[in-house]
């Protein structure tokens, strides 16, 4: 088996797609005018807009209402990415160390699902990342 994507749905999905576009500073794909995906070396991310829960099961979808996952994307320098970024986006922590060797920064969507850049720090969490 192999994780391939996270999807996210979300109401405004132009603002969304520019906001995760701005963060990971590359163009989305857009599959459809209702779906687009960004592309990383280590995972995909996929937007879709609050339409396309009709394809699936009408009402097990609710756009704008996560408050239990953080998407996380690994950076080489949280620190720069974070000067890069706190201006143009909603900050939710600024970077702070993690007890298990991450250094941490947070950033709020614009349809509330936080987003976390990190980068391992400690040399247990690089070696933990190494083979990723």
């Amino acid at each position: 088996m192999k994780f391939a994507s996270t999807r996210i749905i979300v109401r405004d999905i132009k603002a969304v797609v520019g906001f995760y576009e701005k963060l990971t500073d590359q163009k989305a794909e857009w599959l459809a005018p209702v779906f687009a995906e960004i592309v990383t070396p280590g995972a995909t991310l996929a937007i879709g807009s609050a339409e396309t829960v009709a394809l699936f099961k009408e009402g097990t979808i609710e756009p704008a209402a996560n408050r239990t996952a953080i998407i996380e994307f690994q950076v080489d320098n949280v620190e720069q990415e974070f000067t890069r970024l706190k201006d143009q986006l909603e900050v939710v922590l600024e970077p702070k160390m993690m007890p298990w060797g991450n250094l941490v920064a947070q950033f709020r969507d614009p349809e509330g699902t936080i987003v976390g850049l990190y980068t391992p720090i400690s040399e247990a969490a690089k070696q933990r990342f190494a083979s990723r």
